[in-house]
């Protein structure tokens, strides 16, 4: 099989009435006295890059990141990252779009609930523009029904803008994605750390871009790209490969060409 196209990395689970799959993971987890169940399947073998090279997070050490399922209307189920802009606001990949979703906050260990907030999304608001082929303008923000409440787990995370410069070079990713090609997702927030690429045609098409097997794998999407400053500077949106022998591409959505788009949002307390 040869990978020539650009593959999202979210998660999305394909167990609806009538279907077959080839390996379903059902993980239960408690939050007070509901059972929250997370059907996920794995399907479709695609060239990602993967938290593999990586490792555990210090937990809690990265308050801002949300675990984000979402809710097909066609009855399927994923999940994607994202990361908190303020007590209102997640920020995500336009691609992790879903009909309905849950959000958690001030999570780490997939298997321990306690103290985590279990919120819903009153709105989505995914790029205008954004292109499915091409995953151009890959960005949505969330506006939540109820506030998140800040303490030492739950934190929001400043974003970029031009003036912090072009083109970082250390950075972080992070999530619970797949922690290797055909695995179920990690129960513990990973990270790994990626050097982004000067390369012409991402910069062209509003992208960050790392290479090598250590990055995002599938479920990371939506995630941040947070550089040494302590700042996100991109979302995690798509990887891909020329060859299967090739090292991954992986591409992350350039947050400050967005600033103004998230903050016309934020301001107009999601009426955009």
């Amino acid at each position: 099989m040869k990978y020539l196209k650009s593959e999202a990395v979210s998660d999305v689970s394909h167990c609806s009435s009538g279907s077959q799959p080839a390996f379903c993971l059902i993980m239960f987890a408690h939050f007070n006295l509901a059972i929250l169940t997370v059907l996920l399947i794995l399907h479709d073998q695609v060239h990602t890059g993967e938290i593999i090279g990586g490792h555990e997070t210090v937990p809690h050490s990265r308050p801002y990141m949300v675990l984000l399922q979402q809710n097909k209307a066609n009855g399927h189920s994923g999940h994607c990252g994202g990361f908190l802009l303020n007590e209102n606001f997640v920020l995500t990949a336009a691609h992790c779009h879903a009909e309905t979703y849950k959000i958690f906050l001030g999570l780490h260990n997939y298997h321990d609930m306690n103290g985590v907030q279990h919120l819903h999304v009153e709105k989505a608001f995914p790029h205008d523009d954004y292109d499915a082929n091409t995953f151009e303008n890959d960005i949505m923000v969330l506006k939540l029904k109820s506030k998140a409440e800040f303490n030492d787990k739950v934190k929001s995370v400043a974003l970029a803008d031009h003036g912090d410069g072009s083109l970082p070079q250390s950075c972080v990713v992070s999530g619970w994605g797949r922690t290797k090609e055909g695995s179920h997702m990690s129960l513990k927030l990973l990270e790994a750390n990626v050097t982004l690429t000067d390369d012409e045609r991402c910069a062209m098409e509003m992208f960050y871009c790392s290479k090598g097997e250590t990055g995002p794998g599938k479920g990371d999407s939506g995630g941040p790209l947070v550089c040494g400053d302590g700042k996100a500077y991109g979302v995690v949106s798509t990887s891909s490969s020329p060859t299967p022998s090739a090292s991954s591409i992986h591409r992350y959505t350039k947050i400050p060409t967005y600033k103004v788009w998230i903050n016309s949002i934020i301001n107009g307390n999601g009426k955009y």
